[in-house]
């Protein structure tokens, strides 16, 4: 890159910066107005901790339904639970959960009638139900640490590729990967009934759920942080029922997430140097929607 005063640069010819024209000029050559178009941080987004701490909610929370989950499984392979009552409770919560969320969609265009849902629920549930036997033995062939091993993976695969930016409806990788978990943990309880209890609750807390969290931020914003923190408390007091030492350490995730990663991002920020030049792509900021009609 040359310079004016730079030795064999002409300075009596101008020098024009196009390619199309033929001039005396090596073609890496640049004058002294190179750098007067530099620009700093023209469109760098200003955080705010509050906000950041918020977004995280949803981070926080969907590790937190994780933990919920396998206290449920926890406690229904020590037969502490019964599936039926856990049956009972997941469809009352299915349907206050439906109802609410035709409640807060009441200004939104249906794109499916009632019948439609109910069906899909029906065949849902009658499928799970009648291959539950042979979801049990799935995995009998397989050492339960290999399982345990995979339903991590999947599990936290669930954690790190779900949607948060748009979790209605969730992901197909993050959905299926809670969903093979969910398989290989229900194939390591007691009974087929089990099984298929097991999974019914996987498909109202990876699947379901996030819908209606997602229509409770579009229109009741004030109910999130309620409902997130819920959550988060119950995830907490799940893990700590079983195990003290895990809810120890899921609080000390979620303070991490939500209080110490927030003020890393927004301190950090600080310091975020884009510079901006004409060595840049060009950028066509005209709407040519009119050219595509």
């Amino acid at each position: 890159m040359g310079a004016d005063s730079g030795p064999g640069a002409p300075s009596a010819v101008p020098w024009h910066k196009v390619l199309y024209k033929r001039q005396l000029f090596p073609d890496n050559y640049v004058d002294r107005r190179f750098l007067e178009e530099l620009q700093h941080n023209i469109s760098v987004r200003q955080y705010h901790y509050r906000a950041v701490v918020r977004e995280t909610g949803l981070i926080a929370q969907q590790v937190s339904c994780v933990a919920v989950f396998l206290t449920l499984w926890s406690y229904m392979e020590q037969g502490d639970l019964v599936p039926s009552t856990v049956l009972w409770v997941c469809l009352g919560c299915a349907l206050l959960g439906y109802r609410l969320y035709e409640i807060l969609g009441r200004t939104c265009v249906r794109e499916r009638t009632r019948l439609a849902d109910l069906q899909s629920v029906t065949i849902f549930l009658a499928f799970t139900f009648r291959f539950s036997p042979v979801l049990k033995t799935l995995t009998e062939s397989v050492s339960t640490d290999t399982v345990y091993a995979m339903s991590a993976v999947m599990l936290l695969a669930h954690v790190v590729s779900f949607p948060y930016a748009q979790p209605s409806p969730p992901g197909s990788l993050s959905l299926n990967a809670a969903l093979f978990g969910s398989v290989c943990l229900a194939s390591r309880l007691p009974g087929a009934l089990h099984t298929f209890t097991m999974l019914s609750c996987a498909l109202l807390v990876f699947a379901l759920w996030p819908c209606l969290l997602h229509r409770m931020r579009e229109k009741a914003e004030w109910s999130f942080p309620w409902a997130a923190g819920l959550v988060c408390l119950a995830g907490v007091r799940g893990l700590g029922s079983l195990r003290p030492e895990g809810a120890l350490l899921l609080s000390l995730a979620l303070l991490t997430l939500n209080l110490i990663c927030p003020l890393l991002l927004v301190h950090l920020q600080r310091h975020k140097d884009n510079i901006h030049g004409p060595w840049d792509e060009a950028e066509i900021r005209e709407d040519l929607s009119r050219f595509l009609s």
